[in-house]
């Protein structure tokens, strides 16, 4: 997969160099500044949830390359009597909620825009299985790095995990519609709606649906409305 959508012209290739300096240069001061912030977070999830403290995860990024995704720990380990995870919303603890709806727990991720996995604004990154799920507009989404925000964060967060064809669709015009000045913009709405604490998660859920293919999103849409 190759980013032939984006413009090529000089301009575009030579803002794209100052985003990913801005964000190493961001990443690293924003580590120094919020070190204390992460090492109380921390050792709270290790005094409540014990050890690890950071969640980590194989995800797809620029064109598909798959790295190692950090966040913080929000959730127990819980099992049942065969051994098996307990549904995500008894798992879920309170300290937990605080920190998804102060975004503290996506601090660790500094880490991997520090170390080029990852932008400040992007497209979300998902879950590798994902990848072979897409339509090939919605694989459109990894022609960027993924970020810890993005336009369909701040156009509904959460909210959009039920409704995937919408979320691709604003991630691809992320894409397309890319500058800085959009960035700016973004995490300026970011801030905003982290602030107000909106559209934190899906209603009814700890962490959204699954993404299960363009042919059962169909499905569950024509079964909603029988």
């Amino acid at each position: 997969m190759t980013a032939k959508y984006l413009p090529t012209n000089s301009f575009r290739n030579y803002y794209q160099f100052i985003k990913t300096v801005l964000d190493k240069l961001l990443a690293a001061i924003a580590l120094l500044v919020f070190s204390p912030v992460i090492l109380v977070v921390a050792i709270a999830i290790y005094l409540r949830m014990g050890y690890p403290v950071v969640f980590t995860q194989p995800r797809p990024g620029k064109n598909g390359r798959v790295f190692k995704f950090y966040k913080f720990r929000t959730m127990t380990d819980e099992r049942d009597a065969a051994g098996n995870f307990l549904p995500d919303e008894q798992r879920l603890t309170k300290f937990g909620e605080f920190l998804r709806e102060t975004s503290l727990d996506e601090l660790p991720q500094l880490w991997n825009v520090l170390r080029g996995d990852m932008s400040f604004v992007g497209p979300r990154p998902l879950l590798v299985q994902y990848l072979s799920r897409y339509s090939l507009e919605q694989a459109r989404r990894h022609e960027v790095k993924p970020g810890i925000t993005g336009w369909a964060q701040i156009n509904g967060r959460r909210l959009l995990d039920g409704n995937w064809s919408e979320k691709f669709r604003l991630d691809v015009w992320y894409v397309d519609n890319w500058s800085l000045w959009l960035d700016l913009k973004i995490l300026f709405l970011t801030v905003f709606k982290v602030l107000q604490k909106e559209a934190i998660s899906q209603p009814g859920h700890a962490t959204g649906a699954e993404f299960m293919g363009n042919e059962s999103e169909q499905n569950q849409s024509i079964n909603s409305t029988v």
